[in-house]
């Protein structure tokens, strides 16, 4: 079986290391002797068989844990976590007046899967965080096993948040029917996929297509049908966006009017940025070398990854104009730092 997955992970770009090596090997050894599961399994040497996976972005949590539970031969379900909460909460509405509705929901679950996989774990909203743990803990008492990755400690979540204590008092009682994992680690394998992208081919052209395939082998959870964002209670354009990524044309983005509030925004709230189309501009399209400048600068002192697909493209002359010349110098400068290895990573 662990070689099954290692194989399925390497396939997705992944060698693992150590620590993720000995995350899988704890899972497998929680799995509950049941000639139903996988066979050849040893016994349990776990009390609990549900895990809470916690770490780094980067570190392959999601993958590991999709590739794992693929191995599992029982009824199974993968949700991210956005979607899994608007869905109770939408149950929650069709049973309204009914007693103990979670209760039902917990059991209807456990009647359709053995095995719930919930994604990007994260708790934002009082309405979330008042139901979420005493759910959960429902489950497990129903048998389901679940599987959680986060990228916070259980300890760590729904800081600040009203009605906090309730949510702390439920998640310490989950605590103790979960394996909670720090998935340790320096190396992050979307990081250094990006790095190594045209490696070996440094004059390689990205099209839009190889884009596309290339997110979709490094990240989970994307939307690739959603071509706007909002952004300081404005809507962008946008080629695809995750609560990981954004990608987006230079040509469309910096054509529109936005602003550095919108380049801090976008800085805090995604891991990655990927921009293509680029076009040579004159100082007839000051305003849109001006925003890009702004955006770079921003990025820059954040430490923002940017994966730049410039293609064929001369970077050093997108901009060619006399207006902006001295913050253009500084800019490029910028941009040579921002594509090395050590700044990405």
């Amino acid at each position: 079986m662990i070689q099954n997955i290692i194989d399925n992970l390497k396939n997705q770009g992944i060698e693992i290391d150590l620590a993720q090596s000995n995350l899988i090997q704890e899972m497998i050894e929680a799995i509950p002797q049941d000639k139903s599961f996988i066979s050849k399994f040893k016994k349990s040497k776990l009390d609990k068989t549900s895990f809470y996976i916690w770490g780094e972005v980067g570190r392959g949590k999601t993958l590991i844990t999709k590739s794992f539970i693929n191995q599992l031969n029982k009824n199974k379900a993968i949700f991210h976590y956005i979607d899994f909460i608007q869905n109770i909460h939408n149950e929650l509405a069709n049973l309204s007046g009914k007693s103990d509705p979670l209760n039902f929901i917990a059991k209807s679950l456990s009647k359709k899967y053995q095995i719930i996989f919930i994604d990007e774990f994260q708790i934002e909203d009082v309405a979330d965080a008042m139901i979420i743990g005493n759910l959960l803990n429902q489950l497990i008492q129903l048998d389901v096993i679940l599987y959680i990755t986060s990228n916070a400690h259980p300890n760590d979540l729904y800081k600040d948040g009203l009605q906090r204590q309730k949510f702390i008092d439920a998640m310490k009682i989950l605590q103790k029917k979960l394996n909670v994992h720090k998935l340790d680690g320096i190396i992050d394998y979307r990081t250094r996929n990006i790095v190594n992208l045209n490696q070996g081919n440094p004059n390689q052209i990205f099209d839009d297509k190889d884009i596309l395939l290339f997110i979709k082998a490094n990240f989970e959870n994307k939307n690739f049908a959603q071509k706007t964002f909002n952004i300081n209670s404005r809507e962008f354009t946008c080629k695809a966006v995750s609560s990981e990524f954004l990608w987006i044309s230079f040509s469309d983005f910096f054509s529109e009017p936005n602003g550095s509030k919108d380049y801090i925004e976008i800085s805090k709230n995604v891991e990655w940025i990927f921009l293509n189309d680029f076009k040579y501009c004159d100082d007839n399209a000051a305003d849109i070398i001006r925003r890009f400048i702004s955006f770079i600068d921003i990025c820059y002192r954040d430490k923002t990854k940017i994966k730049f697909f410039f293609n064929d493209f001369d970077h050093e002359k997108l901009y060619v104009g006399k207006k902006l010349e001295i913050l253009w110098d500084r800019c490029q400068s910028r941009l040579n730092e921002m594509q090395t290895s050590e700044y990405l990573i």
